[in-house]
């Protein structure tokens, strides 16, 4: 039986997504998590996911900073180049969304939400949104979304494998 795969794609450009993703990592390593089960975990960044890397994927984390109002080049250049290939067959696919902004969020989270929407994705966890350097509880609210999708992944995996 395959392993559940958990993706996480990211654009970490400065220190407070990197930050993010870190803390999105950290909850996929949990305690909580790994006893419910086994889980591969592909960290990509949004440059170089493929088609490949998010068919294989039971559940994907997207995190991107907010850009000029839209998601990062890099997470829109992912989005181009699965779109086509993953359209049909990844419809019910879990995802979380962690967008950093400087100043507003908002324009990069309908962005994202936009084309995750035409691929059929399903929203697993509220979208993580933040401005500035984030906070420790702000860091916390990422644990808990790799976690969450973590645990979407294995789920996912489980009645898949059935």
């Amino acid at each position: 039986m395959p392993v559940p795969r958990l993706l996480v794609v990211h654009h970490t450009p400065s220190p407070a997504v990197r930050a993010l993703l870190e803390a999105v990592v950290a909850g996929v390593r949990l305690p909580d998590v790994r006893e419910v089960g086994d889980l591969a975990l592909d960290v990509e960044p949004a440059l170089s996911a493929t088609a490949s890397d998010v068919l294989a994927a039971d559940a994907v984390v997207l995190l991107t900073p907010a850009n000029i109002g839209y998601m990062s080049g890099a997470l829109k250049h992912c989005f181009d180049t699965i779109y086509y290939p993953c359209l049909d067959a990844t419809r019910g696919l879990p995802y979380g969304l962690a967008v950093h902004g400087n100043d507003d969020t908002a324009g990069a989270i309908r962005s994202v939400e936009k084309v995750a929407g035409a691929l059929g994705w399903a929203p697993a966890a509220p979208v993580l949104s933040t401005i500035g350097n984030p906070e420790p509880a702000v860091l916390a609210t990422a644990q808990e979304l790799g976690a969450t999708l973590a645990l979407a992944a294995l789920e996912r995996g489980e009645r898949r494998a059935r």
